[in-house]
């Protein structure tokens, strides 16, 4: 099998992403409120660069994996989807935690992670659960013990379920009057009060982007809740989008301490439902199995994007993004829609595939992590080599 793997540009010169661990250095204040990201190796942002077929790819036989849910497992279905030295990423983290918090799209990131590591300890003891809104992949082996855990936390901000009771009446039976019990779904979007596990993590990713713009039978909440004030709904869903998002930025502001827990977000990720943005109306991504050439995404711009990098630039604790929008827009071809569907009734353009872009995502994670600032070297054991292939 082979895939595709994301080259980065360079003003000079370019080399593959995948084949090297990029070097990230967080500056974190440019002043008391703005944080920036310094790039080692020349003029580069690693963020940027097209897409190449790789004959080294995947980084892991799918098949093999025993965590990849059948819905996003595209080389059963008929895939060959887009390495990460997972032997070194596990002596690094013996005995720690890390959890991804978030919707389906941080569930993706959860089991292509899982998958890279079971790729580099595949005799390892392990144990799964799988809760709501908590699941876990745990490696029990004394020498290779890493915790890998997902919360389901769709909008980060509380959504709360709250049980009432309603008066049925039958028209055609007037005298008969029944009591029928609803759930009523209430979001919360000042408030956070289940964040206490993500204080007790090692490395925390979060995610929130999808749900926000849900509408119809598909839209997940009731009522808005905020502050004494309760109403139907937003109907500027960007700006419900950035209400909750500050309420998450405060919280780990608030609750958060860098010495012992990373933070990371996961950055917005993309959908392709309309061909007409790259220049084939009338498809969606089940008809297409090859990337966006180029570096650039034809289409409109992720609105969120700029959002969450203002949100970021205000707060106070060091947060990473990983600003994985544009390389994943360049990537059509990757979503479940096109392998898992052979009928085309369903059109799944916003998950994706595993094996697939995660993997790229928890590439750019895993060079991130190692490279973290040595003042906060006691959490994570930075005199392992860090190995450049």
């Amino acid at each position: 099998m082979a895939g595709f793997s994301f080259r980065r540009s360079y003003q000079h010169y370019a080399f593959y992403l995948v084949n090297s661990l990029f070097i990230l250095l967080i500056s974190f204040f440019l002043d008391d409120t703005h944080a920036r990201i310094v790039n080692v190796g020349g003029n580069c942002d690693f963020y940027k660069g097209s897409w190449v077929y790789d004959e080294s790819y995947p980084l892991y036989d799918s098949l093999q994996c025993p965590f990849i849910p059948g819905d996003f497992h595209c080389v059963a279905n008929g895939c060959d989807p887009p390495r990460f030295d997972g032997l070194d990423f596990v002596k690094r983290f013996k005995g720690k935690k890390i959890m991804f918090v978030g919707d389906s799209i941080s569930n993706n990131q959860w089991v292509s992670f899982a998958c890279m590591i079971h790729a580099a300890i595949p005799n390892a003891n392990f144990t799964t659960y799988h809760g709501i809104p908590m699941a876990s992949i745990n490696f029990t082996d004394p020498d290779h013990n890493i915790s890998i855990l997902f919360n389901h936390k769709p909008f980060l901000v509380e959504l709360e379920e709250i049980p009432e009771r309603i008066l049925k009446i039958d028209n055609h039976k007037p005298f008969l009057v029944e009591l029928e019990e609803i759930t009523e779904r209430i979001l919360k979007i000042d408030t956070i009060s289940t964040g206490d596990p993500w204080k007790e993590v090692d490395v925390v990713i979060f995610n929130t982007w999808h749900w926000w713009f849900h509408k119809g039978k598909i839209q997940h909440w009731d009522k808005i809740h905020e502050g004494n004030k309760t109403y139907k709904d937003i109907d500027d869903r960007l700006a419900a989008f950035a209400k909750g998002l500050t309420t998450w930025s405060t919280w780990v502001d608030n609750n958060i301490d860098p010495k012992k827990t990373q933070v990371f977000y996961q950055g917005i990720s993309p959908t392709h439902p309309k061909g007409n943005e790259w220049g084939f109306p009338h498809t969606t991504c089940a008809d297409h199995r090859t990337p966006i050439n180029g570096t650039t995404y034809p289409g409109i711009p992720e609105p969120g994007v700029a959002v969450l990098k203002e949100v970021l630039s205000k707060m106070s604790n060091p947060v990473i993004l990983l600003d994985v929008t544009t390389m994943s827009q360049l990537r059509k071809d990757a979503h479940p829609s096109y392998y898992t569907n052979q009928g085309r009734t369903l059109r799944d353009c916003g998950h994706w595939c595993v094996a697939g872009v995660p993997d790229t995502w928890n590439r750019l994670l895993y060079a991130s992590i190692v490279c973290w600032p040595e003042t906060r070297t006691h959490r994570i054991d930075m005199n392992l080599p860090i190995l450049i292939t």
